[in-house]
């Protein structure tokens, strides 16, 4: 698999969200999701790509998992309804069970800093996860690991 970082432009996602406060868990952010997919499908709405986003220092993080929707839906309980803008972004996909993650994010954060000395870029913003699917399901959602930076240019 070849990994390269990009920039480019991604499009506005619909959103549904919960947004928790804590230590990073992987058992917590699964059932955040499972919650979200659930929601949805009682609804009746189509899902699309599923995002992570991780914030805060310290011992306690913030976290906000969101599952893109297609349809009309109000929110209802934790589950809130927002847009992700479009925006441009920096990007790199990859297979976590090839390339370990750790050297993903150092990789970028270091090509995010040329970039910020090349004048390609102001400044990066929040980090998010991408993916197509269920990544603890579906196999593919795994192997095609997006992360996506927003960036100022």
């Amino acid at each position: 698999m070849v990994v390269d970082f990009s920039l480019k432009r991604a499009p506005a996602y619909r959103v549904a969200s919960v947004r928790f406060e804590g230590t990073y868990s992987e058992k917590r952010i699964r059932s955040e999701f499972e919650g979200i997919a659930r929601w949805a499908k009682a609804n009746g709405l189509r899902t699309g790509r599923w995002f992570f986003l991780e914030g805060g220092n310290g011992p306690r993080y913030r976290f906000e998992v969101a599952i893109e929707v297609r349809g009309a839906a109000k929110s209802a309980g934790k589950v809130r309804l927002r847009t992700f803008p479009a925006s441009p972004i920096a990007s790199v996909t990859f297979n976590p069970d090839e390339v370990s993650a750790r050297v993903i994010y150092h990789g970028l954060n270091d090509w995010l800093r040329w970039q910020k000395k090349g004048k390609t870029i102001k400044r990066s913003r929040t980090w998010r996860e991408a993916y197509t699917g269920d990544p603890w399901t579906d196999a593919k959602a795994w192997s095609h690991t997006e992360i996506q930076v927003l960036v100022t240019k």
